[in-house]
């Protein structure tokens, strides 16, 4: 379950979990707040129901309308496992699925808790304690949450992100007609928020760009930020030198196009889109926060940056760019740690191993045909 099907972590990983389940052992659904989005297309081909659940606040009738239809797909289909992937659905499903005597409850928590308004985590202090089990992608998180808030570890499962080699793979990428004489592309790719700190990027580009301008700046993604940022290029003077593109469903091309790929969050678990560009090839730069260290190994498979420091970050930008040896090293060093340590294929066993145990454990793993999980 996750809040809507369109750009984000959370929403790429519910579609690539709910599709690659092993159909043999689980029967997959998907309930969001918001059907419609990015995801939709890719759920809908590969036969997976989507239940929209119309919840538009926790706060007023609508929660009330989508706890009714909850519990009506929960009775009408027998799902056994309730998993959300995002805080929203959390603090929803999680009761929901309880009061309906759902056997398995698992919530997730991929990012860090401070990242939301107290009332919320209020919230989940309680849903902590509905659930069965509460599943992080970085062992960062998992700390901060022993550490903080006295959680037990026996209730948090780590499972990473995954990438599929398939879709995610180095060859020719997209490159828009502005930048295809640049011999160099920095860039990023992610939802335009303000924690992922994208004028950072572009204000150590800027310093770049007047020793090197042979290099151009792209960056891929919708969001809130947008605006202010193609405001912060004019004032930077990057007009030619830096290209926004829209945010895509399938980025993998976008990716390819990039040499040097940029993760400057100051807050982040285990960002989807620095793993997917490492797959593709790129030469990765992430800043020292979260579980970004635990995908990253500084000097083997990419550039890790001070956190707190935009200068560092300027330099680790000026390394790769102006040392193809070192860029390129990296660059291949990347794809076979994507492809083999976090793989699409032991992400699901993962999960699937998860989901087996627990249904097992109650005593409701149907052994002929398959769990309906949503």
């Amino acid at each position: 379950m996750v809040r809507s099907l369109d750009e984000g972590g959370c929403e790429r990983d519910a579609a690539k979990l709910a599709i690659g389940l092993d159909r043999d052992r689980f029967e997959p659904h998907v309930g969001v707040f918001y059907a419609a989005g990015f995801r939709t297309p890719e759920l809908e081909a590969a036969g997976v129901p989507i239940v929209e659940l119309p919840v538009r606040s926790l706060r007023n009738a609508s929660a009330i309308e989508g706890a009714r239809r909850m519990r009506a797909y929960i009775r009408q289909h027998d799902i056994r496992l309730i998993h959300s992937l995002d805080i929203p659905l959390s603090l929803f499903a999680a009761p929901v699925a309880r009061l309906n005597h759902v056997p398995v409850v698992i919530t997730s928590q991929l990012s860090y808790r401070n990242m939301y308004p107290r009332w919320q985590q209020a919230v989940l202090r309680v849903t902590d304690h509905l659930s069965t089990r509460v599943v992080i992608n970085s062992r960062a998180v998992g700390k901060s949450l022993e550490r903080d808030l006295g959680f037990p570890s026996h209730k948090l499962f780590l499972c990473y992100n995954g990438v599929n080699p398939a879709e995610f793979f180095p060859g020719e990428g997209l490159r828009p007609p502005s930048l295809r004489d640049a011999r160099v592309i920095v860039g990023c790719v992610c939802v335009m928020r303000k924690e992922k700190r994208i004028d950072w990027i572009m204000r150590a580009f800027a310093r770049l760009h007047a020793l090197y301008p042979h290099a151009g700046l792209l960056l891929v993604g919708s969001g809130t930020e947008v605006a202010p940022l193609t405001s912060l290029r004019d004032q930077l003077g990057l007009q030619n030198a830096c290209h926004f593109e829209p945010g895509h469903p399938n980025v993998a091309g976008w990716m390819r196009g990039i040499d040097v790929f940029v993760a400057s969050s100051y807050s982040e678990s285990f960002p989807n889109a620095l793993l997917e560009a490492m797959a593709c090839g790129c030469c990765a730069i992430g800043s020292n926060v979260g579980g970004i260290p635990e995908l990253v190994t500084h000097g083997h498979d990419g550039l890790i940056f001070d956190t707190d420091s935009p200068d560092h970050l300027f330099e680790m930008m000026y390394k790769a760019v102006t040392d193809a040896d070192l860029r390129n090293t990296l660059r291949k060093q990347a794809v076979i740690t994507a492809h083999q340590r976090f793989s699409m294929r032991n992400t699901l066993q993962r999960m699937e191993g998860l989901y087996e145990n627990l249904l097992e454990e109650r005593g409701c793993h149907r052994l002929e045909g398959s769990a309906a999980v949503c």
